[in-house]
């Protein structure tokens, strides 16, 4: 009778991001029960442990570490029945230790098996501090290096010395994957898009008083109203009288659609930039929309993103001002994309207004906003439409 085989699949949907095979937890001919964490991918979004799919030994690794995984390929096989008592006993004996990674490498079968399997924050934490994971016991199964234990370590003064971040020195620092999966998705959208802006001017003045009235009963109920929620609100707004920035382009036709799935781009400091996503904006109601982009940030700032968490977005925003700048152009397209809105810094400005038949010069709260457009999808008829009605949305905002 043969043996049965369980393939191991890379997850289908990647948002066509490229993938690499961050670390396998367990080695050939070592056991797993179905469901435990069995290989670490990671694109420029986020890190994703597949599980594995039936209980059983490792057989055959098919994708090493720091290979790329495409979506839907074998990245290994499990067999029926149990580790042999060689391979249990080599397991169970303590291993040497490697220094973390601080940059992708090329790393030979023998180097891995020796290497520590460090989650995401686990190694963020390592790089930023110095730390070396020989001098610290890991608490999780199988004497995993958790977050806490790093954490503990350092609390207890067991980080080395470093310059820092903004220290004049002479240094190399090595990217990271996801620095270069984000240049490299960049660098393929300039390629790709014919990218224009256009800027409109907006005054904050009524969501600032709407905001003012009712912050303290969304935060009675545990939801943090930001500006954010009401510029995905009247996105939404925008997209009911230009569906058409709504949409992906692809070399043989557009697609448009009825789910609004709205991307915030949100800052990892060093690390880079991530986008969750709120999805079907357009079924949701401010108090709906802020409590899910609460809860996406609190994730993305915690390095706990699910990989749903940042497929299938249709538009994007870049809340760029929350740095201090007052315009970016172009923002770059997060293909397949059609558009990305830009909003600058909120400052008082003097405006003129009209009253009672007359010119007056009045001191609002304004903010430029901008959309960058796919050329090959969007005319400046069709962005000027949108922008107009966002910020029709924006200013009209009731009070109440």
């Amino acid at each position: 009778m043969s043996e049965t085989v369980t393939d191991v699949i890379a997850p289908i949907e990647q948002e066509g991001t490229k993938a690499v095979v961050l670390a396998w937890y367990v080695e050939v001919g070592g056991s797993v029960n179905e469901g435990d964490p069995l290989v670490e991918l990671e694109t420029d979004k986020v890190s994703v442990e597949v599980p594995a799919p039936t209980s059983g030994v490792l057989a055959e690794i098919l994708v090493a570490a720091d290979g790329e995984a495409i979506p839907g390929e074998v990245l290994g096989r499990l067999s029926a029945g149990k580790a042999d008592a060689a391979v249990s006993a080599e397991r169970a004996a303590p291993a040497p230790v490697a220094e973390p990674e601080v940059a992708p490498r090329r790393a030979q079968p023998a180097d891995r098996q020796t290497e520590r399997r460090l989650s995401p924050a686990v190694r963020r934490l390592v790089r930023e501090h110095c730390i070396a994971v020989e001098d610290i016991a890991g608490s999780g199964k199988s004497g995993r290096l958790t977050k806490a234990d790093v954490e503990a370590h350092i609390a207890s003064g067991g980080a080395s010395a470093r310059p820092a971040d903004n220290a004049l020195s002479d240094r190399s620092i090595p990217h990271d994957r996801m620095r270069l999966r984000i240049a490299e998705h960049m660098s393929h959208s300039v390629a790709t898009a014919p990218h224009v802006t256009a800027v409109f001017e907006a005054d904050f003045s009524a969501i600032i008083a709407h905001r003012k009235r009712h912050k303290e009963a969304f935060a009675g109920k545990g939801v943090k109203l930001t500006y954010t929620a009401y510029l995905i609100a009247a996105c939404v707004e925008a997209m009911k009288k230009v569906p058409s920035v709504n949409s992906r382009w692809h070399d043989d036709r557009l697609d448009l659609f009825g789910d609004v799935n709205i991307g915030v781009g949100t800052a990892l400091g060093e690390k880079g930039l991530i986008v969750p996503v709120v999805h079907k904006a357009q079924a949701l109601d401010l108090f709906g929309i802020a409590q899910r982009l609460d809860t996406l940030v609190a994730k993305a700032r915690d390095n706990k993103l699910a990989a749903e968490d940042v497929r299938g977005g249709t538009f994007s925003i870049s809340n760029h001002g929350t740095s201090g700048s007052l315009l970016a152009s172009p923002i770059i397209i997060n293909q397949p994309q059609s558009a990305i809105l830009g909003v600058g810094k909120l400052e008082k400005r003097v405006v003129v207004r009209t009253i009672g038949g007359q010119d007056a010069m009045l001191i609002h709260p304004m903010a430029y906003v901008s959309l960058t457009i796919d050329h090959r999808v969007l005319d400046g008829a069709q962005t000027n439409a949108w922008l107009t009605r966002f910020v029709e949305t924006i200013e009209g905002w009731s009070v109440d």
